[in-house]
């Protein structure tokens, strides 16, 4: 009876600690459906453009994407103009368990985009993806077996990122493909420079992009460069990007051949937010695209020459208007999808909200 009681009362607390999360759920889902809603006006107010005729500053265009170089897919093996391969992993957070993310690798390397009318450049630099999902599995133990059955490709990118498969794992990518149909919200803009190259490049976030800085020469840590050490020449170049003054050593020389040290400077990396594959391969440490980059990103178009790879003007998230969207739906689609998704958080985080906080006042007998 004891037991049953203690049992009863903890799962009251664990409801109404429930009921807290809940309440500031709602408040969260209003705000977030607002933003929505922002989204879908600014891309109804925003008149759609054909390349040939399209002005600088915030456009919407559609198109296919095509371009002179591609790479290929981690997982899938495809030739792609951007992937991005997802990792979670089944694991205890507390009572409870649930996936976690272990792995996430975002790459691209700049194409184009083609509505018969013209071709601009584009820089899938800190876009918000909303593209195609072209491989999802789940890899876990069974009844016969206690080691699970990973094909080479997916263990290979799980160890580079030093995720173990003693767990139930989940993998996702994402890609662009030659001639997948697009829509683009962004800003066409001068270009700032930026030319068309087969080397992947990794593609940040929005957040990511702003909180990006330069990596000075990391190319003398040795084998017996622990965590640490690599952390405070990572916080050094933090420390000194006020001075703008480091760069990049080109002709790197130090490469790691155990996978382990690879494990930890790659891991010390991507906690410090840098994901330059010329900071990577700096330190030592090669990926799969950086290790293939001179097979799978040299895979020409056959009229190399019809692409200019030097364009005045390129289709990027701009300074002034940060809006930078790339879907594989089209605009009315897009739109709808805005339109439902606003309509269920402003209405629904509000009713969360209210029946949480009543779930609180009746608890605590304030009613």
């Amino acid at each position: 009876m004891i037991l049953f009681l203690a049992f009863f009362r903890s799962s009251i607390n664990d409801g109404i600690a429930l009921a807290v999360i809940g309440a500031f759920a709602g408040v969260y889902l209003f705000y977030c459906g607002f933003r929505l809603l922002q989204r879908k006006r600014l891309i109804l107010n925003t008149p759609a453009s054909k390349i040939r005729s399209a002005a600088v500053g915030l456009v919407e265009i559609n198109g296919l994407a095509v371009g002179p170089y591609s790479m290929t897919a981690p997982i899938t093996g495809v030739p792609c103009y951007y992937f991005r391969t997802t990792a979670w992993q089944w694991q205890q957070r507390g009572k409870n368990s649930q996936w976690v993310k272990v792995a996430d690798e975002r790459m691209h390397v700049p194409f184009f985009l083609d509505d018969n009318t013209g071709r601009v450049l584009v820089d899938p630099q800190g876009a918000e993806m909303d593209i195609h999902r072209d491989f999802h599995d789940e890899f876990g133990t069974s009844l016969f077996s206690s080691t699970m059955e990973i094909p080479s490709n997916i263990s290979g990118f799980l160890a580079r990122h030093g995720v173990f498969t003693d767990k139930k794992i989940k993998v996702e990518e994402y890609c662009i493909k030659p001639k997948n149909a697009l829509f683009i919200l962004g800003t066409l803009a001068q270009n700032p420079g930026l030319s068309v190259s087969a080397t992947p490049v990794l593609s940040l976030t929005a957040e990511q992009k702003a909180l990006s800085f330069h990596i000075p020469d990391i190319s003398n840590l040795s084998a017996q460069t622990d965590v640490t050490t690599a952390g405070k020449v990572l916080l050094s170049a933090f420390k000194s990007e006020a001075a703008g003054n480091h760069l990049l050593n080109a002709n790197p020389q130090a490469q790691f051949s155990d996978p382990e040290q690879q494990q930890k400077i790659t891991g010390a990396l991507m906690k410090a937010g840098i994901t330059n594959p010329a900071a990577w391969a700096a330190a030592g440490v090669t990926t799969a695209v950086t290790a293939t980059s001179a097979s799978a990103s040299a895979a020409v178009a056959p009229a190399l020459e019809q692409f200019d790879l030097h364009p005045s003007t390129v289709l990027m998230q701009g300074a002034h208007s940060p809006a930078f969207f790339i879907s594989w739906q089209s605009q009315r689609d897009v739109v709808t999808a805005l339109g439902w998704k606003s309509t269920l958080m402003i209405w629904g985080g509000p009713v969360l909200t209210l029946l949480c906080v009543y779930m609180v006042a009746a608890y605590f007998d304030w009613l």
